[in-house]
Order: structure tokens, then sequence, then C-alpha cells
């Protein structure tokens, strides 16, 4: 059998090993939150689709992992914050285990974030004003979808729709109770940064408990 050939580096990954190299190393001292807003910001700048992207990983009543890509929709020094339909596959697992882990991949920066803590709901002031700031047809389609339940076809789904869109007419489209936003409290926060030769670079920031100091470390690639 021929073996392949290997896969020579690209100018444009030579390049970006070259400017790898040159990069000085993240600074332990920094901020978590305000890290992760500076690279964000360039991945909003950067990334082609949805910056804002994350996997979001929870685990069923087995202790099965489940894990899913949904969209970060805030976060501050409380934590990362996204919205879904409750009564969802993950809004189910983290009824009986509120505790996830977040991922984000920037690909066009090759970098990327870890997030891992325990899980709360949202206020319902915020759920308000999130879903109040949708679109009107995201709206509806929350009344309209079972999330992570069967359905016989896609035109159940539709004929939901149009059902949903009619009730409502052109009046406000009022947040169904089964719908709310999770917030991520971080416990662990990791940056990797891709670096030549397969040697990248592993900051994480740890606290014990909400309100703790971060403690920095290093891990090795």
């Amino acid at each position: 059998m021929t073996q392949p050939s290997p896969i020579p580096a690209s100018p444009s990954e030579q390049d970006h090993a070259a400017r790898a190299a040159a990069e000085p190393p993240l600074p332990d001292a920094a901020d978590p939150i305000a890290l992760f807003a500076e690279w964000f910001e360039a991945a909003k700048a950067s990334e082609i689709n949805d910056p804002n992207g994350m996997a979001v990983a929870t685990a069923d009543a087995d202790g099965l992992p489940d894990v899913r890509m949904v969209l970060l929709k805030d976060f501050d020094a409380r934590g990362f914050t996204f919205y879904t339909n409750t009564e969802s596959a993950k809004g189910v697992e983290l009824a009986a285990n509120p505790q996830a882990a977040l991922l984000f991949h920037w690909k066009s920066l090759r970098r990327q974030v870890r997030v891992r803590g325990p899980v709360e709901r949202v206020t319902e002031a915020e759920a308000d004003a999130y879903f109040a700031s949708r679109a009107r047809s995201s709206q509806i389609g929350a009344w309209a979808s079972d999330q992570s339940r069967p359905t016989s076809d896609r035109l159940a789904l539709e004929k939901r729709v149009a059902e949903y869109a009619l009730k409502f007419g052109v009046g406000r489209v009022p947040r169904p109770p089964h719908w709310s936003g999770y917030r991520v409290v971080p416990q662990a926060l990791e940056f990797w940064r891709d670096r030549p030769f397969r040697l990248h670079e592993r900051l994480v920031f740890t606290k014990r408990a909400t309100g703790a100091a971060w403690t920095p470390s290093r891990l090795f690639p």
C-alpha cells in the first residue's frame, strides 16, 4: 500500500508560525474576563461566521456527556450567558445537574477558550429584556418549537409556526414560560494559543468560590 505523503506547511501556516513565535507570553496577572473580552473583540473582526458560537457541554442523569453549539449572548464578571428552551435536552440536564463547560474555538485566530463552572438561571427581567430584543420570527419560533422532542415531519413545525403567528397577530409576543437564560459562572478559564511545533501556550485561571481571587497557572501543551 502506498504511504500517504506528508502535507507540507502552507505559506500562510509558515507566516503564522513566525508571527506566533514573536508574540510575548500571555500575562499571568491578567484579569481573565478582560482577556476574554480582548480575544472576543479580535474574533469578531476575524471570524467569518458566529464569533460568539460556543460548544456547551452538560451531562444527563446517567452522567453521559452531551454537547451542542449555541450562541453566547452576554458575558461579564458574573459569567457567560445563553438562552434556550428550558424543556430542551440541555435544560432538563441542567435542572438535574446545574454545571456546564463551554468551549470557544476561533479557527481564524488559532485560539480557544475553555470555561467550566456551576450554572444559574438569569433573572426574569433579564430573560424578558433579551426575548424582547429578538426578531419577531424568532419569538414565534420559541413558542412553536418543542425543542429536543420528536416531531412527525417538518410540516408539523411549520404548521405550529403559522398557528402562533395567527394567535399573536401584530401584537407583542410575550416570552414563553419555558424559555429563559442560563449563566455559566466560571470557576476555571483556560486560554489556549497556537504555537509553532505544537508547543502551544495554555494559561489557566481558577478560583475556589465566587468572589475569590483568580489563581493563574500554566500547563504543558
